[in-house]
């Protein structure tokens, strides 16, 4: 790990705290850093859920460092774009349920880290963009498929291609982020999110997440074919078992994500 993300678990939630103060811009050592975390996280059969939030009043974040790119390098441009790509790709593929906790800014890279994760709860005074164009640059860490999946094309290219920044509201009101809440509360909302998270089986929460994403690249006819096949490799769980007997005796079930 790094100063510049901080790891804590509660129960079942991993919560990392973006902590690259006083804008949360992304580093090479920060961005390898989220690579082996979620990797670590992946391995850790107790967590379940993760909550990435900011430890600034006014920056989720600002995404990449511009002075990192004033001489033109090539190398460096090529180095970044492949860190940031692995580092928010790995994000996508987290096994269980991440949660973005938009407590401000969110620029770039810093909304592209949002874009990464399942759900997003926005701060009524938060404000996103995907500027990069007005620095002859383009979003490099999935920001041009991500958003356009969340938002459509028209909104994606609002963004993207005009420069459009959207706060809160209409960040909720295009699907960007799917909650918005008061000031000093993302962070407490994306927890209890989190914490219901805990209440499904751990194993079919994987599965299923799985299926979700899996028409991002795939047809719909594949995906019908492997809901009925991943049902049945439910089956070999003990999570399987706990949880229908759990509704049939009319107690909590003891997930075990086994």
């Amino acid at each position: 790990m790094t100063d510049a993300l901080l790891l804590e678990k509660r129960g079942h939630i991993a919560i990392l705290t973006l902590n690259n103060l006083p804008a949360n811009t992304w580093t090479a050592e920060s961005l390898q850093a989220l690579i082996d975390t979620v990797e670590a996280l992946n391995e850790d059969k107790a967590i379940w859920s993760l909550v990435i939030t900011s430890a600034s009043d006014k920056f989720f974040s600002a995404g990449a460092d511009l002075k990192l790119f004033a001489d033109g390098n090539r190398e460096v441009a090529h180095d970044m774009a492949v860190l940031f790509g692995r580092a928010f790709e790995t994000l996508s593929r987290f096994r269980g349920v991440s949660i973005a906790a938009i407590n401000g800014y969110a620029m770039g890279g810093g909304l592209e880290v949002a874009l990464a994760c399942d759900l997003r709860i926005a701060e009524e005074q938060a404000k996103m963009a995907l500027p990069e164009a007005k620095v002859g640059l383009l979003p490099c860490a999935g920001g041009t498929q991500n958003l356009t999946l969340l938002v459509g094309e028209g909104w994606a290219k609002r963004m993207i291609l005009c420069g459009e920044q959207v706060d809160a509201a209409k960040a909720l009101s295009i699907g960007l982020v799917e909650e918005v809440v008061s000031q000093g509360q993302a962070f407490n909302q994306a927890l209890a999110l989190a914490e219901q998270v805990g209440q499904q089986s751990p194993s079919s929460v994987t599965a299923c997440k799985k299926l979700i994403q899996n028409n991002r690249h795939a047809p719909f006819a594949q995906g019908y074919i492997l809901e009925r096949e991943w049902f049945v490799d439910l089956f070999k769980t003990e999570d399987q078992r706990e949880g229908v007997n759990a509704f049939l005796e009319k107690r909590k079930p003891q997930w075990k994500n086994r």
